[in-house]
């Protein structure tokens, strides 16, 4: 009887546990078995229930019933992937010299390129019938960027590309981001690397769509924000905040964000669309007396919220968080025919039917974990402390709020992020009410952006709300611990302490000692995996040399401490080292780094390295002298600094070739070392080269 007032929760959570059984564990049934079962349970479900007027097989009609939804969910996982299709990019065999796309996405600014998600339609390829031949599939391009010019190509319009395609590589470091893995839930398996010259403009598409007016609104937002504010931080943040493109954020600004907790604001978001919301009952509560008011501001709502997600370019954690007001805003009309339990499942339904990989997204997980942690435990939190005051009241409910988002998020926020602000009640105190105050004062520029006097004056507040705001941001930051970092958990870790909080939840909630055990016995189970963790990757011994383009990155762990050696333009890329080296450093407990090798030597051009009874020799110049009848046991080349002469004096084990080599270097020394049969190592074909004690 309890679960009669949720069925779209029970349909939701079925239909999440098939999609993620099509997702994770797609091997295990088939396409055509997965069909042919949901055949007989809707053929059973039905018959059962038109054979008997009153439902005398509750637990049999649920059981097909739901097991219909999970079906439904594995069988849209198959439905979903492009890769099925027999004219994809992964089933072309041959080399493509050019092929025809349709621009998907707004150009993005990145390091020395301009990125663009293309839809491939037609290909060229190089085999004897060389004919254009219809193909499908989705890839990143890359377009040099030597003027920085972004390229004039919208959304829907045709494009011609000369060149062949890569594959998406898995990651070549431990621990490191899976941006193949990442992509591929997207649709997305190819990318490109071209020039400006390598693109050609085809055509406009005859009918521009939706989303293609929806990418002009953001521009014109964007340009009107450049226009009337000043000073790039303040740009910055007022794009992110009103329009949630954050490519103009430094690294600084964004370190500061989330280092006071503050990071959720900078992505237009559920927080964002739930202000606009309560902005728009507030200004209707006057009417609440009459009974039309509710559909009233039911479709206000909706067709407000729905502006708010077109001005932003439609994007996915906008979309996804007007979707699930909508369906709020839909059901307080109905009062108490339904609840909000009911809503956040029946859009989370919607969102999944539409596109089953949301489950895998962060911001979709963390939307919803936060809304429901929000609904769950603020008001049983806010009445355990009665302010009299109207300012502490206030003080408390944000406080509230807060502690209820954080508890509901902690688990997986320490496993995407590794890290936690110590002083996140304190900033969200006036972070909360200053971001609403620039989201406000930011869509109010854009609508009396017309009257250049009043856009201005409005531009000067905005700027002062997000000076004042970013201060806060970086005092914040600057107080003592006010981020705890490198904070290492595994997924199944990330499990564990999720099934705890969840017992403590329980705890309260039924007021019974078993959910109290239940929470000590994980507590246990979660310091188990943590130990074990630090036995096998902590407390170990390791070498690593990394697989960096164009860069030299070798590091020796030992208990925690790194020694490490890298060329000197990498050693200055924080971004680099976060992506590539980090993770490892993460997994493996690292709490300080040195630069310099004590353990370490250079004699006539070559770096020596003793290191767990092993001899390494690394050489990066052309000018090296090896000793005659040397041996090592790992022998590092960078830079195709091994000359052809010395090849055939190296004796070693192990050639390992770090990603500083070209690749017909490469592939000359590694023929030339597979005569002489002596283990050769590419880290850009082969990934990190690692030697654990």
């Amino acid at each position: 009887m309890k679960w009669l007032p949720y069925p779209m929760i029970r349909i939701a959570l079925f239909f999440m546990g098939g999609a993620s059984l099509g997702i994770y564990f797609s091997n295990l049934v088939s396409f055509q078995v997965a069909t042919g079962l949901l055949i007989f349970c809707l053929a059973g479900f039905f018959t059962f229930k038109l054979s008997f007027a009153q439902n005398r097989f509750p637990v049999l009609l649920g059981f097909l019933g739901l097991s219909s939804v999970f079906l439904f969910g594995l069988i849209r996982v198959f439905l979903f992937i492009d890769s099925n299709d027999k004219n994809h990019l992964s089933r072309i065999k041959s080399d493509i010299t050019a092929y025809e796309a349709i621009v998907r996405g707004v150009p993005e600014k990145k390091a020395k390129s301009w990125r663009i998600e293309i839809e491939v339609t037609a290909i060229k390829t190089d085999d004897e019938a060389g004919a254009w031949q219809p193909a499908t599939g989705k890839l990143l391009l890359y377009i040099s960027a030597k003027d920085f010019t972004p390229p004039n190509f919208h959304y829907d319009d045709k494009i011609l590309v000369r060149g062949n395609l890569q594959e998406l590589r898995p990651p070549s470091n431990p621990g490191e981001f899976d941006f193949k893995r990442f992509l591929s839930f997207k649709n997305i398996s190819h990318q490109q690397f071209v020039q400006p010259e390598d693109v050609k403009f085809v055509s406009a598409t005859s009918w521009r769509g939706f989303i293609y007016y929806s990418h002009q609104a953001r521009a014109w937002s964007m340009k009107k924000i450049n226009e009337y504010v000043h000073g790039d931080d303040e740009r910055a943040i007022a794009i992110a905040l009103v329009l949630g493109v954050t490519d103009g954020i430094d690294n600084d600004l964004q370190n500061a964000y989330a280092a006071s907790g503050a990071m959720h604001v900078l992505a237009v978001s559920g927080m964002h669309v739930g202000i606009i919301y309560a902005i728009i009952l507030f200004l209707f509560r006057p009417l609440n007396k009459y009974k039309w008011c509710k559909w009233v501001v039911a479709l206000t709502s909706l067709i407000l919220l729905w502006a708010f997600a077109f001005v932003t370019g439609l994007s996915p954690s906008v979309l996804r968080a007007v979707t699930m007001f909508s369906f709020i805003a839909l059901a307080l009309p109905f009062g108490k025919q339904t609840n909000i339990y009911n809503s956040l499942g029946a859009s989370a339904f919607v969102l999944l039917v539409y596109n089953p990989f949301l489950i895998t997204s962060v911001g979709f997980q963390l939307s919803y974990l936060a809304v429901l942690g929000i609904v769950y435990l603020q008001r049983p939190i806010y009445n355990l402390w009665d302010i009299n005051n109207p300012i502490g009241d206030w003080v408390w409910k944000i406080t509230c709020v807060s502690i209820a988002a954080q508890f509901a998020t902690f688990a997986l926020s320490l496993l995407y992020f590794h890290q936690f602000p110590t002083y996140f009640l304190i900033s969200n105190l006036f972070v909360i009410p200053l971001s609403t105050a620039v989201l406000v004062s930011g869509i109010l520029l854009l609508t009396v952006s017309f009257i250049p006097p009043l856009a201005s004056f409005t531009a000067i507040i905005l700027e002062g709300l997000i000076k004042a705001l970013n201060w806060i941001v970086f005092s914040t930051e600057a107080l003592p611990f006010s981020l705890i970092n490198n904070i290492y958990v595994s997924a199944f870790q990330c499990w564990v302490l999720a099934a705890m909080l969840v017992a403590l939840i329980l705890v309260f909630e039924f007021k019974s000692m078993r959910w109290l055990y239940t929470s000590l016995v994980l507590v246990v189970v979660f310091a188990f995996l943590q130990w074990n963790h630090f036995f096998e990757s902590v407390d170990q011994r390791q070498m690593i040399v990394y697989s960096i383009n164009n860069h030299q990155a070798i590091e020796f762990i030992d208990r925690g401490q790194s020694y490490f050696v890298c060329d000197s333009s990498l050693q200055i890329d924080p971004e680099r080292i976060r992506y590539h080296i980090q993770p490892n450093r993460l997994i493996h407990g690292v709490s300080t780094t040195e630069f310099k090798i004590p353990f370490g030597k250079r004699i006539n051009g070559v770096n020596y390295y003793r290191w767990n009874n092993k001899t390494i020799a690394w050489i990066s110049e052309k000018d090296f002298k090896l000793p005659t009848n040397a041996f090592f046991d790992y022998l590092i080349v960078s830079k195709n600094s091994l000359r052809k002469e010395a090849l055939d004096n190296i004796n070693a084990n192990c050639v390992i070739l770090d990603g500083s080599n070209s690749k017909r270097f490469v592939t000359y020394i590694g023929e030339h070392m597979k005569n002489r049969k002596i283990q050769t190592h590419s880290v850009a074909l082969d990934g990190a080269y690692i030697f654990n004690d």
